[in-house]
């Protein structure tokens, strides 16, 4: 069982993910720092936020909801990233180590989840974060 949200590795690279975001947002044009900058921010700052928040909730079923919420924020990051490529705000090498580390999140997002689900389904011991 888990002791805190930290120790999860999809958690630890939303983070790295979080730092890689915000510096190449950095050379976006400035017209874009209310726009797709911040859009790309606030996004991929929900992802880690959201696992904590749902480790914090100390139920199966709220643990799963706010996963699912960080999932949706990856698969949304995804798109901004695409977009960010086909403006020309992004080149190719940082589009590609964005979107891979985007990737092996989302897989890890997802394989969470069907972890978390088949045990709140098979047993009556809470899977939930232990803060």
């Amino acid at each position: 069982m888990m002791k805190t949200h930290k120790e999860l590795i999809v958690w630890q690279k939303s983070i790295e993910l979080v730092k890689s975001v915000y510096l190449h947002t950095q050379s976006f044009p400035n017209e874009e720092l209310y726009g797709l900058t911040s859009q790309m921010r606030r996004c991929v700052v929900s992802i880690p936020s959201n696992i904590a928040e749902g480790c914090g909730r100390r139920s199966d079923k709220e643990l799963i909801q706010f996963l699912y919420i960080a999932l949706g924020s990856a698969s949304e990051l995804e798109t901004q990233l695409i977009i960010s490529k086909e403006l020309s705000f992004t080149n190719n090498n940082s589009f590609e180590d964005l979107s891979s580390l985007n990737n092996e999140v989302i897989k890890l997002l997802s394989a969470l989840l069907k972890v978390l689900k088949k045990s709140a389904n098979n047993s009556k011991q809470p899977v939930t974060c232990n803060l």
